[in-house]
């Protein structure tokens, strides 16, 4: 019998706080960390929103424990940050008495460092500088780094699935672990924001210029973030073995593809209903059983009504309460499922659930509203995190609390 996963450590930076604890604060107090870049070199520097890491390239490093040492991305830097804290708050001061598995997520790589030498390429008294960058765009590479600093001796890939990536690396960890191939796996990804994810998401006019509204029938787009989000996985036989506190159990997941569009969802939400379905199923839920669902939604024209179609779908007339935490974080696209999961596993640890900031007026296609108000003490026990993608990437989670 295959056995279950549980979450025993969680670890991540966002641009509302440095740590999980930071976060858990920024989301009570329901601050948002959208603003304009101050690391960014772009023409739209002061005029698209971002939710940015408050802290220089340098001074990452600093946190990391690698200053002075070259060959580091900010990529790489905010996730060995979140990885440290994951791996402290798991109790793990070593990985060599288990063999623990690593699964990665980015969609960008080392773009942010790479993109700054492109030009040297026409040089050619520069072209070393490039040269010297070019490994680093590889998204593997950050995963590489990340892991020789804290000893990975695992199985160890990279997912890249646009914004569903990390939630199906937590699908992947949990899969090794249910197939006993590891006891222990970290899962989740890293993101920095970089002129080409804004440049490209600005042509498709998926970027607001205002803060992002979720839901709301006067949205008009995202805004992108940046950050980095691990968790750990462990088998039931291994938290017993080593006396683990267990903070969640991932129960279900699935990943489902409607192949509708290379950017659009399904208008029906086909591919999110399925998600979100099967997900449930495997864990042995029913509708009634889900608490709350931290939606996509990114606030963009076509997600927000093919998602809300798919939570009136599966859930008919009772549907849960739900909230985008997007307008908090911005859209981490590689690294959001692994934010959004952990911001799961907090509801559940907390009791509570984050509200849908700037949420004003219900929209016309949906009979459903978000929930706005930040609702401390109320009963989780079951939390749906749905992560979609660019190509049809469709992921739901099912955390769940853990009761024995």
């Amino acid at each position: 019998m295959a056995e279950r996963v549980f979450i025993t450590g969680l670890g991540m930076i966002t641009a509302i706080g440095d740590n999980v604890a930071d976060n858990l604060r920024s989301l009570r107090a329901q601050k948002s960390g959208l603003d304009f870049t101050r690391q960014l070199d772009t023409i739209y520097k002061a005029v698209l929103p971002v939710a940015e890491v408050k802290h220089t390239t340098p001074a990452l490093s600093e946190m990391a424990g690698v200053a002075g040492k070259e060959g580091y991305t900010r990529t790489a830097l905010l996730g060995l940050i979140a990885m440290q804290e994951a791996l402290q708050h798991a109790g793990l001061d070593s990985l060599e008495d288990e063999s623990t598995g690593f699964i990665n997520a980015s969609t960008v790589g080392g773009m942010c460092d790479t993109e700054n030498v492109y030009f040297d390429i026409a040089d050619p008294e520069k072209t070393g500088d490039f040269v010297k960058y070019i490994d680093t765009l590889d998204c593997a590479d950050c995963t590489q780094q990340i892991a020789e600093v804290v000893g990975i001796n695992g199985p160890m890939t990279t997912i890249s699935t646009a914004c569903s990536s990390s939630a199906n690396a937590l699908m992947y960890g949990a899969r090794l672990i249910k197939a006993g191939l590891v006891r222990r796996v970290i899962c989740g990804g890293t993101e920095a924001l970089t002129r080409f994810t804004l440049n490209g998401f600005n042509s498709l006019k998926n970027i607001d210029k205002r803060p992002c509204r979720p839901f709301d029938n006067d949205r008009n787009g995202l805004n992108l973030g940046e950050g980095a989000a691990y968790l750990v996985l462990e088998s039931e036989s291994l938290v017993k073995e080593r006396n683990a506190t267990v903070l969640a159990v991932l129960d279900g997941y699935a990943n489902t593809n409607e192949a509708f569009h290379p950017t659009a969802p399904s208008p029906d939400g086909d591919g999110a209903y399925a998600a979100m379905k099967t997900a449930m199923e495997m864990g042995g839920c029913t509708p009634a059983d889900i608490q709350y669902v931290n939606v996509h939604g990114t606030a963009t024209l076509s997600n927000d009504v093919a998602e809300g179609m798919a939570l009136q779908r599966l859930f008919g007339e009772n549907v849960p309460k739900f909230s985008s935490t997007k307008p908090f974080t911005g859209h981490a696209l590689a690294a959001a499922g692994g934010i959004e999961a952990i911001y799961a596993v907090l509801a559940i640890s907390h009791q509570i659930i984050f509200p849908n900031l700037h949420f004003k007026d219900k929209m016309q296609e949906l009979n459903i509203t978000p929930e706005t108000q930040l609702l401390e003490q109320y009963p989780v026990r079951h939390v749906l995190s749905n992560s979609f993608g660019f190509g049809g990437n469709n992921a739901s989670l099912l955390i769940s609390k853990y009761e024995g």
